[in-house]
């Protein structure tokens, strides 16, 4: 499970990260309604030079995958980018003309969400250029520029059938808006997979898919592997079948070359420990085997020693309309020693957390094992986690090997901090919050609360709690993702008022947890809407649960004043009146949620996600939507990686690796389209 930011409410100011990068050029590109920034490595440098190799092979490793989350986002992907690149770079025209400046702008969003559709709304993205710009321009390639395969009928003079079929398909796919309009839907009774675009299914409906992993499940297996995490279902000869990723399956150029740069990190590993991790994730990509996932996952958990680590695979579930694929990602760091202290230290006392949480008994763990924690320096991003990124991670997502092997959570400092620097000024909570008291409070103390609430979010909300005997864990189904971000977020805020964070020494002011509370609420009613369109439902798991718990609590908490929504001036504000029955609404809807989940209770999830999490009034959305205009905010935020370049002697051995920061954004992603694409695809 991830923590994404959003991105406009990060608002406070890093004064440390600030004194220690103040001469940082952090903003790199702006386009539509993304800001693009680069982040730094610190304390790379102070790695040594076996800890530096383990870096540079295993960031290689990751770059070698950014064309399977490419292609699972959609059937089409590879082939609009890839021709739309060949365009690009081969242009002979006026590059200031309207229509060159629309295809840049639809390839740099292309690039940013993976595919042609928007990373957060899901949508397919609309081009700013006209279809017959790309059919001249199109025209103009040599067929050896296409993605197609050559025949005896094809040359360079004329163009062949299957050039001229590509490019029909391509017009297709960009210009009508209601061909494959939706890379995820989640509208509540429709059929999901069917009116997604997502490339995870083909021929089959979800009916038929549901019904295939429910005759596999075995209510009694109380260890059950991750069903559908690593394949693509399909039907052939009338029969729904998976077809896995693994050597020899799908993905299988790519799946190739990571094994290639991961052997090269084992032989480099710094425990034994990390070097039998790293053999079972090689043993999982070669046989597909998702026992083999599970043996990987807890050697992963359990290595808590290495201080340089990473994820690599397919992990997150929120890009499959029925939450059970994984897209696929990576991202390597290493640990930030200092900054580790207040993780560790709320990791140590996990199981108090775990007995004083406000939910039945039932639903608790007798034994929280294993819950490790600390704040990471990211050194790479890739696939689902570039460019946009989570600020923290709790992994493995497997319920049982999280009760008896344990998790790990991580939190980007480096991150977090490269938002919070170019957040500085931005009006954002002088615009929106009720009164200066507000601002005052959040410029104060939500730097601090903010990763607060991260930590435990990630180091004890994911990790708490369980199932009951004989509970599937894809129960929820299309509404798991929200449910459980909702869990892990309502666990953190309620955490954050209790004063066992002052007797742990994490902060030293009860005043600090308003700051968040504060901010949550008011992201969660008002401010997020920025990112949705007039007239659209929410429908990103992330922002279903901010809207589901802040609206919960706005209804539950109306008999008593506890949130209102007041108007001053012909603006709406949103006020809290009383934050400690906050916190008791809070823990009242946590009880709840975890109810939910350990009971498999799909129906009441339902209603509690489509009632408070999904719906927009239109007449506060519109006044959102103006007052933010005013602001110089983007919506969403990503970063390009830093450059890593071995140095090497006379003999060709490594004597360093060099880090840099200077390159650009297209420059970045043509690269790696020209150095990363092992999936090179055809059209079929």
């Amino acid at each position: 499970m991830k923590t994404i930011i959003l991105a406009a409410a990060m608002v406070a100011l890093s004064t440390t990260a600030m004194a220690q990068t103040s001469n940082f050029n952090y903003e790199v590109d702006r386009f539509a309604d993304i800001q693009v920034l680069r982040y730094q490595v610190p304390e790379f440098e102070q790695l040594s030079l076996r800890q530096k190799k383990l870096v540079y092979y295993l960031t290689e490793a990751a770059l070698q995958g950014r064309d399977i989350l490419t292609d699972q986002n959609g059937k089409y992907n590879l082939l609009v980018r890839q021709v739309l690149e060949q365009i690009y770079t081969n242009y002979q025209g006026d590059r200031t003309s309207a229509d060159f400046k629309g295809l840049e702008l639809y390839l740099k969003q292309i690039w940013f969400g993976n595919g042609i559709y928007h990373h957060y709304s899901m949508d397919k993205f609309v081009p700013q250029f006209g279809i017959d710009f790309f059919v001249e321009e199109y025209n103009k390639l040599p067929l050896s520029k296409l993605p197609i395969n050559s025949c005896d009928r094809c040359t360079e003079e004329g163009k062949c059938d299957k050039a001229t079929r590509l490019r029909k398909t391509l017009e297709k796919v960009i210009f009508d808006p209601t061909f494959m309009p939706k890379k995820v839907n989640q509208a509540d009774g429709e059929d999901l997979i069917l009116t997604s675009a997502t490339n995870l299914y083909e021929g089959v409906t979800q009916q038929e898919v549901e019904d295939f992993y429910a005759a596999m499940k075995n209510p009694n297996d109380t260890t059950p592997i991750s069903y559908g995490l690593n394949c693509k279902v399909v039907k052939e000869d009338g029969r729904v079948v998976e077809k896995p990723y693994k050597v020899g399956g799908l993905y299988s150029p790519a799946i190739v070359n990571i094994i290639y740069w991961l052997q090269k990190a084992q032989g480099v590993a710094e425990t034994s420990a990390q070097r039998d991790h790293i053999a079972k994730l090689i043993e999982f990509y070669t046989t597909g085997s998702l026992l083999t996932f599970d043996e990987y996952s807890i050697l992963w958990a359990e290595d808590t020693k290495s201080q340089v680590d990473f994820i690599n695979g397919f992990i997150e579930s929120y890009g499959d309309p029925l939450g059970m694929t994984g897209s696929w990602e990576s991202i390597v760091n290493f640990r930030n020693e200092a900054a580790s202290h207040r993780t560790q230290v709320i990791s140590s006392n996990a199981q108090w957390f775990e007995d004083h949480s406000p939910v039945d008994s039932r639903f608790k763990k007798e034994q929280v094992t294993g819950v490790s924690a600390k704040v990471i320096t990211a050194a790479i991003l890739a696939g689902d986690s570039y460019p946009s990124t989570p600020i923290g991670i709790n992994l493995p997502n497997s319920n049982w090997i999280r009760a008896q092997h344990g998790s790990k959570s991580v939190t980007l400092e480096n991150i977090t901090d490269a938002y919070d620097e170019v957040a500085n000024g931005s009006g954002l909570n002088e615009e929106f919050a009720y009164s200066q008291a507000e601002v005052d409070l959040m410029r104060k103390y939500l730097t601090l609360a903010d990763k607060l609430h991260t930590d435990l979010h990630e180091c004890l909300g994911h990790a708490s709690g369980q199932l009951l005997p004989g509970v599937d864990p894809d129960a929820l189904k299309a509404h798991g993702s929200t449910l459980e971000e909702a869990r892990a977020d309502l666990f953190a805020l309620y955490y954050l008022a209790d004063p066992k964070l002052v007797e742990l020494g994490i902060f030293d002011n009860m005043e600090t947890y308003k700051a968040e509370y504060y901010k949550y609420i008011m992201n969660g009613l008002m401010t997020q809407l920025y990112r949705i369109e007039p007239g659209k439902d929410i429908e990103e798991s992330h922002m279903r649960n901010r809207k589901l718990i802040s609206e919960w609590c706005l209804q539950k908490g109306k008999k008593d004043k506890v949130i209102e929504l007041v108007k001053r001036g012909g603006k709406t504000y949103v006020k809290i009146n009383d934050y400690e029955k906050l916190r008791h609404l809070f823990g009242e809807l946590l009880a709840e949620v975890q109810r939910i989940k350990s009971e498999g209770d799909y129906e009441a999830g339902r209603k509690l996600v489509e009632t408070y999490g999904v719906k927009v009034n239109p007449k506060l959305h519109n006044e959102v939507l103006a007052r933010y205009s005013k602001l110089d905010i983007a919506p969403y935020k990503g970063f390009v990686n830093p450059v890593y370049t071995p140095v090497c002697d006379s003999q060709g051995n490594i004597t360093d690796i060099r880090v840099t920061y200077g390159e650009n954004y297209v420059d970045q992603m043509l690269r790696y389209s020209r150095d990363y694409s092992p999936l090179t695809k055809v059209l079929e």
